[in-house]
């Protein structure tokens, strides 16, 4: 790969590029690209044209630049989550029917929680999760379920590392932390109300493996008014449905998920 004078690779600054770009911000122009990037105006106009040429990013008739289709294109074809939301989608489709609010499904992605599918209805109550989009795992019903499932290492990080406060009951003292962890393990979910916004309640559970391991985390976002823990029993329903869907797949096409 050749390298530029910083000793940076081309690839790298393309990655750059491509990390620019977020929920909040699908279109940018050039200019911006460049500021976001720390990158020369002139060197983020020659990667992005040559990225627009392969159809990994898109150039509209005014000029910006958002993520080009084929660029979702390849990441379908080989995400190594794409078996676990075809097997959580009729399930989570039969959630979404009995809960009312959001429902989704998140995998860890290295110290946070990445939201692969999530469906949710008019009128719902606050949510600040999307597809593709991540929270940290302190603050989330998920991001809690798959720090109590997930290596001691993982574990250590979340409870010794800076946790940002969203509301007054977000976890963020490490004793408290430690506590509603082990509360997770002993009863297999979590409910947290408030933890992310007043008026919302994250209730979690588990999605687990072939081997027993925990590969998913599935979660129902509800109003907070006492009520949330009426939807556990259905959440851990549907979790066991995606487990019976996925270990058929998982051991027919012999591909682990490594989250």
């Amino acid at each position: 790969m050749p390298r530029v004078a910083t000793g940076e690779s081309v690839l790298s600054r393309a990655v750059r590029i491509f990390e620019a770009f977020g929920a909040a911000q699908p279109d940018l122009t050039v200019t911006e690209i460049a500021r976001r990037t720390g990158l020369h105006v002139a060197t983020a106009s020659r990667l992005v044209a040559e990225l627009v040429e392969h159809g990994l990013l898109a150039r509209a008739a005014d000029g910006r630049v958002r993520i080009g289709v084929r660029m979702w294109e390849l990441a379908q074809r080989a995400s190594p989550t794409l078996s676990l939301r075809e097997a959580a989608m009729p399930f989570l489709e039969d959630l979404h029917s009995v809960v009312g609010h959001h429902v989704q499904v998140g995998v860890l992605d290295g110290d946070e929680v990445l939201f692969l599918e999530r469906l949710s209805a008019p009128g719902a109550v606050v949510n600040y999760t999307r597809i593709a989009g991540r929270l940290p795992l302190h603050a989330s019903s998920s991001g809690l379920v798959l720090t109590a499932f997930g290596p001691r290492d993982l574990q250590e990080r979340v409870l010794t590392g800076p946790r940002e406060r969203y509301t007054a009951e977000t976890l963020t003292d490490a004793g408290r932390l430690r506590a509603v962890l082990a509360g997770i393990r002993r009863d297999g979910h979590v409910i947290t109300p408030g933890h992310i916004h007043p008026d919302a309640t994250g209730t979690a559970v588990p999605v687990r493996g072939a081997a027993g391991e925990v590969v998913a985390a599935l979660s129902a976002i509800v109003p907070n008014d006492g009520q949330a823990f009426t939807v556990v029993a259905v959440l851990k329903a549907a979790a066991r449905g995606i487990e019976r869907a996925l270990v058929p797949d998982r051991r027919e096409r012999g591909t682990p998920l490594n989250h």
